[in-house]
């Protein structure tokens, strides 16, 4: 699958955001990251295969989310559903 990376100065955590590129939610969290310097990936998956589709649903499931965007995971370990830029902070803050 592949990603799109956007380079930021915080790059001491490893973030991975599943999104849609039509989602509002999707679309702010990508703007709060770029916002804050933050390093990260994304893959829109409505823009993907069908197989890189079912990968990326795979991986939210099998990490204990729920099918809904964004979707974010930090240093393989934290997964994150929705736009909650608190919880995203406190999460980069370790």
């Amino acid at each position: 699958m592949k990603t799109i990376k956007v380079p930021g100065k915080n790059n001491k955590h490893k973030v991975l955001l599943y999104a849609i590129s039509t989602c509002a939610w999707c679309k702010r969290e990508k703007s709060f990251l770029r916002e804050n310097n933050i390093e990260f990936e994304y893959v829109d998956i409505d823009l993907c295969s069908s197989e890189d589709r079912e990968k990326a649903r795979k991986d939210i499931i099998d990490r204990g989310g729920r099918l809904s965007y964004p979707a974010i995971i930090i240093d393989n370990k934290k997964i994150i559903n929705g736009f909650h830029e608190d919880r995203i902070k406190e999460a980069l803050e370790d």
